[in-house]
């Protein structure tokens, strides 16, 4: 139990400093694709956040995984702001470095949350408890893919809708 209490407490900590980062970077960027991504992850981490800190509260009184507590975390809209962001402006500015500077830091940050909770979830044997730590691993992923991707349109805009477009049209 102290050892899943330890991890909780690192979880709790690290996505706080994670939409703590993201909150100072949407208000510090000019770039309006920068700004949106950050301020959904935002959002997501603070609910990663809440929901967490539920699950300690309720494990530190209970000494066990919640039979009641609603530990459902929505799922990630962030893959569709790129897609959104890409449809509404016409002709969208490049990244600045300290925004991009920013992705790259965010990309690292959820590099390591997927992994940190796909460990817990292997070291765990209730399936409530896999399944909770898989869709936080599986959310943190999905930001890391989206990063990943914004990285590359803010570096590479012509490249990004070449690889795009291509792949709609094979069919991948």
């Amino acid at each position: 139990m102290e050892k899943r209490l330890h991890t909780l407490k690192v979880a709790l900590d690290n996505e706080m400093r994670e939409h703590e980062f993201y909150l100072k970077n949407a208000g510090r960027t000019n770039n309006h694709l920068g700004k949106a991504m950050f301020q959904q992850i935002a959002e997501e981490e603070l609910e990663h956040y809440e929901r967490l800190k539920q699950l300690k509260e309720n494990w530190e009184k209970q000494g066990k995984w919640p039979d009641t507590l609603p530990l459902m975390v929505k799922g990630t809209a962030v893959k569709d702001i790129l897609k959104e962001m890409v449809q509404k402006v016409s002709q969208m500015e490049a990244g600045d470095d300290d925004t991009l500077k920013a992705i790259q830091t965010a990309i690292a940050f959820e590099a390591q949350g997927v992994t940190f909770y796909a460990r817990f979830r292997d070291e765990v044997s209730d399936p409530k408890e896999k399944a909770f730590f898989n869709l936080l691993a599986d959310i943190e992923h999905e930001h890391f893919v989206s990063l990943k991707d914004t990285e590359e349109f803010l570096t590479d805009p012509a490249s990004w809708y070449r690889e795009k477009e291509s792949s709609s049209l094979d069919g991948a």
